[in-house]
């Protein structure tokens, strides 16, 4: 019987109502004016997950509406219903002389990088993608990028304080939807916070390698393949994916621990916390540069010293020692007691 199961009834899990529209593109009615008096125009191109991903698209989508509501923008969105529609989505939205394209994820660099070069001088940002891994590090594109490694840390220190006060072996799992930068510098951080607080402790790492972050079958099977070997504890680091994550988790009576997104909401009983990421944050702050004539080629990277990543809603089962302990924690990356925290995973 696995650890937890003593400790939690089954629930079932709760689904978000798609509020947010994720079909088709459909322009904002306000528009507000930037340097030179021109109109400014947002462009957004999530991939194939959409925009009721309840994680990371949904979040840039958010930040686009931000920018309406306080910048009055006008703006577009455009889905995918393939990767194959990265490349004309955002080709649209310059040839149309949209202000800024914010492109969404690590699956969209190749697309990208082919428009900007074709367009050198119109504006991009892309969520994810380090700038200076493009092809000519191009002036016109932003790289919005978080320090995942903190956030994940902080998550596989409450994992592992949580697995190792319960009976048994000490055993935590992660999975990935691929293998990608930023989802390993989720797990790296994750592996290393948790043998802070457990040297002991085993983490299992799994990827489901979903080229679309959509099928939840695949994240469910490495998540129960992982409690099957004793784990306690599953992080889901993949999208929409990973909603497949927190499913074994409710079936398994274990902790699960969302990602990008609070995701406490989708199963109160068994969500522990969320590694959460500001995507919302930083995409308004592009835009933002955008209007007032600031934007630049370049990276911009958020942490947990100013909010761009941080833990969502911790379970009120949590110990309020553990959450001091956490509290610690996190006081000393931010005051940079503890640096150099892992960005690969072993």
């Amino acid at each position: 019987m696995n650890k937890l199961q003593a400790f939690l009834l089954a629930a079932p899990l709760v689904f978000l109502a798609a509020g947010c529209g994720g079909s088709g593109n459909k322009p904002a009615s306000s528009s507000t004016t930037g340097p030179g008096g021109k109109q400014i125009r947002v462009g957004l191109a999530v991939d194939v997950s959409g925009v009721n991903d309840r994680g990371f698209n949904h979040l840039a989508y958010l930040g686009v509406q931000e920018a309406k509501a306080k910048l009055q923008t006008q703006n577009r969105l455009a889905t995918a219903n393939s990767a194959t529609d990265y490349v004309p989505n955002m080709t649209s939205f310059a040839q149309q002389g949209y202000n800024l394209v914010v492109a969404v994820g690590y699956t969209q660099i190749d697309a990208l990088d082919t428009v900007a070069k074709k367009f050198p001088t119109k504006k991009f940002a892309i969520v994810d993608v380090d700038q200076t891994t493009l092809p000519g590090k191009p002036k016109n594109v932003i790289g919005l990028l978080f320090r995942e490694q903190e956030v994940g840390y902080l998550a596989g220190y409450l994992a592992a304080l949580e697995e190792k006060r319960l009976p048994g072996a000490d055993v935590i799992g992660a999975v990935g939807g691929q293998k990608q930068p930023p989802i390993d510098r989720f797990i790296a951080g994750y592996q290393a916070g948790a043998k802070a607080a457990d040297p002991a402790i085993q983490v299992l790492v799994g990827y489901a390698n979903d080229p679309t972050f959509s099928d939840q079958a695949k994240c469910k099977e490495v998540a129960l393949n992982q409690i099957a070997r004793g784990a306690g504890v599953v992080f889901q680091v993949a999208g929409a994916c990973g909603l497949g994550v927190i499913s074994a988790a409710s079936e398994k009576n274990v902790w699960a621990i969302g990602v990008d997104a609070d995701q406490a909401y989708i199963d109160p009983q068994h969500v522990l916390t969320s590694a959460t990421k500001h995507v919302d944050v930083a995409v308004l702050k592009a835009i933002q540069s955008v209007v007032n004539g600031s934007f630049h080629g370049g990276n911009a990277v958020y942490g947990l010293k100013d909010n761009g990543v941080g833990l969502g809603k911790i379970n009120p089962r949590v110990p309020k020692g553990e959450v001091s302990a956490l509290d610690k924690i996190r006081a000393q990356i931010v005051t940079g007691k503890i640096t150099n925290i892992p960005t690969i995973v072993k």
